[in-house]
């Protein structure tokens, strides 16, 4: 009997130790990681620089964004930029640029060609830099250069921008952009991601809200990337700042984290040990801290009305570039204040839009509109 209950108090040891064991590896377990991708985009330089940065930081990024469209224009050349990093174990997205200045190949036959080669490595292509931005901004190619009103400047830059994307949309890969303003419309117009810019002095948490918002209705995906915080050297911040930026984002549930890295200041474009530091200091804390992916979730949802192309870098941005805010603008800027004060980083900022009512009125446990209607879900 002395020995049976010997053996029963070993037992219970032993599974209260296997199940502590496992339960260790269940919360340190990777296989828990998010689906992300953490990486650069090279902009500057040529094929060897390429592979230079991509031994930089292969142990501590899976994605790699080639962003000089110079580099596509010899497909030799593309095709072994690709081959290195996909032998590197990196994911990777190629910036194309206008098909009709591609005189020797066609990148629609490429794209084709590379879904079979590199499989899932190539997740697909950047297509168009800041076409919301270019609007608000007034630059060169930009979408709308006069309308009656918001509506028809909604269609026509929702109309355009899908006419200048069609030819990649149409390869079957996802087609990518970043921008620092009108999101919702980047979307509408058919890209699948787009990556929010952190750059200057522009709120991040507006950014997060305007195109997580835009991305959860439209059933898009969308990311960061870290810009330019000054118009001279060393024209990103400080290591410690790319940190913050990457987990903010990571805790707000973006999919891609990029670091735009232009021009070579430095042997690695704008980058310096420090932001590799970041960087990697990033990479271990996304493995050992997936429970705090998405805790801010965007749950409150305040609506805009239909197709108020508002810029929301300043209480006195323009509207589609082409008016005036007003006190309507003032008001939703008053309110957007009010509500991040209160909701923090779980509110996103979305549209009145019949196409996504429904969905809207789905997502959100709390709605609140641009005319103070409040609504709840019960």
């Amino acid at each position: 009997m002395k020995t049976v209950k010997v053996i029963l108090v070993f037992i219970v040891i032993f599974v209260i130790l296997l199940s502590a064991f496992a339960l260790i590896r269940w919360i340190d377990d990777d296989s828990m990681a998010p689906e992300i991708f953490v990486g650069i985009e090279f902009a500057y330089g040529n094929v060897d620089e390429c592979k230079d940065l991509i031994d930089k930081v292969k142990d501590y990024t899976n994605l790699f964004v080639i962003g000089l469209p110079e580099l596509t224009f010899n497909q030799t050349q593309l095709n072994e930029i690709c081959d290195y990093i996909r032998a590197s174990g990196l994911h990777f997205i190629v910036m194309f640029t206008n098909p009709l200045v591609y005189s020797y190949y066609h990148p629609y036959v490429w794209i084709k060609k590379a879904v079979e080669k590199y499989g899932e490595n190539f997740l697909g292509v950047y297509y168009y830099d800041e076409p919301g931005g270019k609007q608000l901004d007034k630059n060169s190619g930009r979408m709308v250069v006069e309308a009656e009103n918001y509506s028809e400047a909604a269609k026509i830059y929702v109309d355009y921008l899908y006419g200048h994307i069609e030819y990649y949309l149409y390869s079957g890969v996802k087609v990518f952009t970043s921008d620092y303003g009108l999101y919702w419309f980047d979307f509408k117009s058919g890209y699948n991601v787009v990556l929010a810019q952190f750059g200057w002095n522009h709120s991040r948490q507006l950014s997060i809200a305007l195109c997580r918002g835009a991305a959860s209705v439209q059933n898009k995906e969308w990311g960061v990337i870290i810009t330019w915080t000054f118009m001279h050297p060393p024209y990103i911040g400080s290591g410690e700042e790319l940190f913050n930026d990457l987990v903010l984002a990571y805790k707000a549930g973006a999919k891609y984290f990029l670091i735009f890295s232009y021009p070579n200041i430095t042997r690695y474009g704008t980058l310096t040990e420090e932001h590799f530091e970041a960087l990697e200091k990033f990479w271990s804390y996304v493995k050992h801290n997936s429970r705090e992916y998405g805790v801010y979730r965007g749950d409150v949802g305040y609506i805009l009305p239909k197709d108020f192309g508002f810029g929301f870098r300043n209480v006195n941005d323009t509207i589609w570039g082409l008016w005036d805010g007003g006190e309507l603008s003032k008001k939703i800027w008053r309110d957007v204040v009010t509500l991040f004060e209160k909701y923090g980083h779980h509110l996103d900022i979305v549209y009145e839009d019949e196409i996504f009512d429904q969905v809207i009125k789905m997502r959100y446990r709390i709605r609140i509109f641009w005319n103070e209607t409040f609504l709840s879900e019960s």
